[in-house]
């Protein structure tokens, strides 16, 4: 008697992956934080010191078209992304349609930047050889990003943090190994190639624990997904400012984009504060009591960050000449005189940024607005700022946008801390009104 075949076993799903324990998890995403801040930083710095000011300029509106394109891809994709909930497939649906939607959507981007650099002017058409060589490596460097917020939504920084560790070995290794004078397309060749390994080490990371989910990039793209309301947030927010930055390298001057990089680089690991504050803050305020307790403790931090600003902006105004050009090359010239505006603009950034997370817990509607008005305002403290006094001009102009936000914050933080906090809605029936409505 022979026995029927056997059936086929059905795939088996891939295993659950054991989240960390949550200050475990906090600490790898802290350090995949600081890790991925202070490659960005190598990266200018080596560049700077690779290059002539010159070079640099043109590398530095590059890398800022870059700032504005991956700040709009980390709002689209990123920031909605951490905040998808549900079944565990569903989750890793999202996942994946992320990374794909980052992958052509970046395709996409490149292809256009490629296509309408040859309309950009430039000296010897340097400029518009960085934006082309930019679009060729934009689909590496956004995806590879876009994996940090896979790893972080499945509850896995730690993967990330190994990924983001090659990235920063090999970037800095690779741009160190370029001769003295590198032009800025090759630069921004190198340094976007450099973060393949850890792209490829990232999906590698990945792949057992999204292999049965699907892909629906076109989910990205529907109405209501929070992604459109974020993009906007960041457009008036940053993109703002940044585009300004732009307009000044391809119609002024890029040598004044150069400076400015350069003395906001030194500011890095400030940066690096303020998006933990950002990314953590939150919760802790909403644990800190009523309004005006929130409102207290936000203050509070606030001048803490403000105090730490203020003493790395007079380390770096006291750094001898000739340690700042082993960190900046030819453009610290340039950028040291910029120093005491841009320290003083981060001491103001200190407390507008704890006055943001302060309405983000009591009135989180109001941002918006904030972001809308006093962005255009920033912008055009900038642009008059560089009429009135060059560069150093533009970067007052910077600093007093700046210290003008931050005072309209707190002061709209502080009416939201003397609301009245909203009472529960008492339901018809406990009131005894069956007719009423709930």
């Amino acid at each position: 008697m022979t026995r029927p075949p056997r059936a086929a076993r059905p795939p088996r799903p891939p295993r659950e992956p054991r989240p960390l324990r949550t200050r475990t998890a906090v600490l790898c995403s802290v350090l995949d934080q600081g890790v991925a801040a202070l490659t960005n930083i190598v990266v200018v710095l080596v560049a700077a010191r690779q290059s002539t000011a010159a070079g640099f300029a043109v590398f530095s509106v590059v890398y800022t078209v870059f700032a504005v394109l991956l700040g709009l891809c980390t709002a689209h994709v990123g920031q909605a992304l951490v905040l998808e909930k549900g079944a565990p497939r569903a989750v890793r649906t999202a996942c994946r349609s992320a990374v794909a939607f980052t992958a052509c959507a970046a395709a996409g981007a490149g292809l256009l930047a490629a296509a309408v650099a040859a309309a950009v002017p430039g000296a010897d058409g340097a400029l518009a050889a960085g934006l082309a060589a930019l679009g060729l490596v934009l689909p590496v460097l956004l995806t590879q990003d876009c994996l940090r917020y896979v790893c972080s939504v499945l509850r896995q920084p730690h993967r990330a943090l190994a990924a983001d560790l090659v990235r920063l070995a090999v970037a800095a290794t690779a741009l160190a190994l370029q001769p003295a004078g590198t032009g800025p397309a090759r630069l921004v060749v190198v340094w976007g190639l450099s973060a393949l390994p850890a792209l490829l080490l990232g999906l590698a990371l990945l792949a057992p624990l999204l292999r049965d989910a699907r892909t629906e990039p076109v989910r990205l793209l529907r109405r209501g997904h929070l992604g459109r309301r974020f993009a906007v947030e960041f457009s008036v927010g940053n993109a703002g400012t940044q585009l300004a930055v732009i307009g000044l390298g391809v119609w002024a001057s890029p040598l004044a984009v150069g400076a400015l990089r350069g003395a906001t680089t030194l500011f890095g690991p400030l940066n690096v504060l303020f998006n933990a504050a950002t990314g953590f803050g939150p919760p802790l305020l909403t644990r800190a009591g009523g309004p005006a307790r929130t409102a207290r403790t936000a203050a509070l931090a606030g001048g803490v960050l403000a105090g730490v600003a203020g003493g790395w902006a007079a380390v770096l105004v006291l750094l001898p000449a000739h340690w700042g050009r082993e960190l900046l090359g030819d453009t610290w010239a340039a950028a040291s005189g910029l120093l005491p505006a841009t320290g003083s603009q981060y001491v103001l950034m200190a407390f507008g940024t704890c006055a943001l997370l302060t309405l983000r817990v009591l009135a989180p509607r109001s941002t918006l607005p904030l972001q809308l008005v006093f962005s255009l305002f920033s912008v055009c403290c900038l642009l008059l700022g560089y009429a009135a006094g060059g560069v150093l001009g533009a970067a007052w102009g910077l600093c007093a946008g700046s210290g003008c936000k931050a005072a309209a914050s707190w002061l709209r933080a502080a009416r939201a801390a003397r609301a009245p906090v909203p009472q529960p809605p008492v339901s018809a029936t406990a009131s005894g009104d069956p007719g009423g409505t709930s």
